[in-house]
């Protein structure tokens, strides 16, 4: 038996899948969420095999969770399940560990298989999120330039630090670290500090 647990902040969205699930004699799903942070302390607790995520949730969700999941060394899977198919998102999502990508428009049979293929450890795309990776693989983006006060502060970043302890480390004031990262972020295409430190990892901005 695949043990699932679902997280999505729509009531709706949840009992849907719940029935669809279940009516797989193979799959149970043991537990369900509204938030990212609610699905953590579930996986946590009931150590299912699959956590199907949305993205955005209010009170957090999507790739901040995977992360976090992943670094918790839960042995669960996560799968994410969204309406959202932009590039960013889809990047993320994988980035930071899922071990799928599927949108909520898919018939129930193939969720259904998608699930247990993702329960076997194998990766699980719809079609159209594969071409887009796909093409964006064959699209090599340019490496982004950082000026080296930009780089400074991303270092500090990726280390844990606040703009605060940023500022206190490189003598200046909090409103100019503040600057800096939204310089940091137009440049990486990003919208957040998380984001900002993956890309700039995988560009080889943060190497020595």
């Amino acid at each position: 038996m695949i043990r699932i647990v679902l997280a999505d902040d729509h009531p709706v969205v949840r009992e849907g899948l719940r029935a669809m699930l279940s009516a797989e004699p193979d799959l149970a799903v043991v537990a369900d969420a509204a938030s990212g942070p609610q699905a953590e302390a579930l996986a946590a607790e009931l150590q299912p095999d699959i956590v199907l995520m949305d993205l955005r949730m209010p009170g957090g969700g999507g790739v901040d969770s995977i992360v976090r999941m992943s670094e918790a060394g839960l042995s669960c899977r996560v799968v994410v399940l969204t309406t959202y198919e932009t590039d960013r998102d889809i990047l993320r999502a994988v980035e930071a560990g899922a071990a799928g990508y599927l949108l909520k428009d898919m018939p129930r049979g193939e969720l259904a298989e998608a699930v247990r293929a993702a329960a076997r450890g194998e990766t699980v795309l719809a079609p159209s999120v594969a071409a887009r990776l796909v093409d964006r693989l064959r699209t090599k983006p340019e490496r982004p330039r950082l000026s080296e006060r930009e780089t400074a502060v991303l270092r500090l970043v990726a280390e844990g630090c606040t703009n605060a302890e940023i500022g206190r480390r490189l003598y200046i004031g909090e409103s100019t670290v503040k600057t800096h990262l939204l310089r940091v972020f137009a440049k990486l295409n990003v919208d957040d500090r998380t984001a900002a430190v993956t890309s700039a990892m995988r560009f080889g901005l943060l190497e020595q």
